[in-house]
C-alpha cells in the first residue's frame, strides 16, 4: 500500500526522502539564526518563522497536503519539537484536538477555550479535525531509541475520545513506531491516537510538525489562525 492509502486507512503514512541532508542542515542553521523563543520542548508557534512559513509552502509539502486534503490545502500552524539528552519528555496516548483560531466565538461543539502566547485555541469537534493533517519533517533520524512517534493505526476514524477511552483502546491495539530517516515526512491525522516515549540516546530528535487544513474557514463562524 502506498503512503496515501495508508493515511486513508490507518491515519498515518511514511514518506521517506522528501528533503535531502543539505536542505535539512540549511533549515536547522536558519532556525538557529532566527533565535525563536523556545520552551523546554521546542518552539510552539513556529509559523512566525519566515523559514518555516517558506518550507510549509514548498512544492513537495504542498503536493502531499493537496493529495490528502484537496487543492485548497493551506498550512496554518507549525511546531518545532526538540528532544535532547537534557530536554527529554514522555507523551501519553492522546489525540490533537486543539486548533488556533483568529477570534473567539461561541460555536456549538467547540471548546473549552484557552489562550497560548496570545493565540486563541479551542478543542474542535471530530468533523473539523477530519479536515486537518499534520506533516512531520524529520530533522534527525527517528529511531527506536530516541522517542519516536508511536500511533494506534485506524483510530483516526473514531470520535474525540476521553483519556479513559484512549487508554482502553491502547490496551487492545498494537502500536506502531513511526521510524523515519532524516529528511523524511510522516503524515498524520490529528484524531489518530498517538504518543512518544523518552529518548534513550544522546542523539537529538528534532521534528518540524506542520498542520494543514482544507481551508482556513474551518467551520461556519470560525477561521483558523496562522500560528
Amino acid at each position: 500500500m502506498n503512503w496515501h492509502g495508508t493515511v486513508k486507512e490507518f491515519g498515518y503514512g511514511l514518506i521517506p526522502s522528501v528533503f535531502n541532508r543539505d536542505e535539512v542542515s540549511a533549515l536547522l542553521q536558519q532556525l538557529r539564526s532566527e533565535q525563536l523563543p523556545r520552551t523546554r520542548a521546542g518552539v510552539r508557534h513556529a509559523m512566525r518563522s519566515t523559514n518555516v512559513a517558506q518550507i510549509s509552502r514548498d512544492q513537495r509539502m504542498m503536493k502531499i497536503a493537496r493529495r490528502i486534503l484537496g487543492n485548497g490545502a493551506i498550512a496554518f500552524r507549525a511546531t518545532l519539537f526538540e528532544k535532547f539528552p537534557d530536554s527529554n519528555w514522555l507523551v501519553a496516548w492522546h489525540q490533537d484536538t486543539a486548533l488556533p483560531l483568529r477570534e473567539r466565538r461561541e460555536v456549538a461543539g467547540w471548546g473549552p477555550w484557552s489562550v497560548k502566547d496570545g493565540v486563541n485555541y479551542a478543542h474542535a469537534p471530530a468533523e473539523a479535525l477530519k479536515k486537518v493533517v499534520a506533516l512531520r519533517i524529520h530533522l534527525d533520524d527517528s529511531t527506536i531509541d530516541n522517542g519516536p512517534l508511536r500511533v494506534l493505526p485506524g483510530t483516526h476514524t473514531r470520535a474525540v475520545l476521553t483519556d479513559d477511552e484512549m487508554h482502553a483502546i491502547a490496551e487492545r491495539t498494537h502500536g506502531v513506531d513511526c521510524l523515519m530517516p532524516l529528511g523524511g515526512v510522516v503524515a498524520m491525522r490529528p484524531l489518530v491516537i498517538h504518543a512518544s516515549s523518552k529518548s534513550r540516546t544522546e542523539n537529538p530528535r528534532r521534528v518540524l510538525h506542520i498542520k494543514y487544513a482544507e481551508s482556513l474557514a474551518i467551520t461556519d463562524g470560525l477561521e483558523l489562525a496562522i500560528a
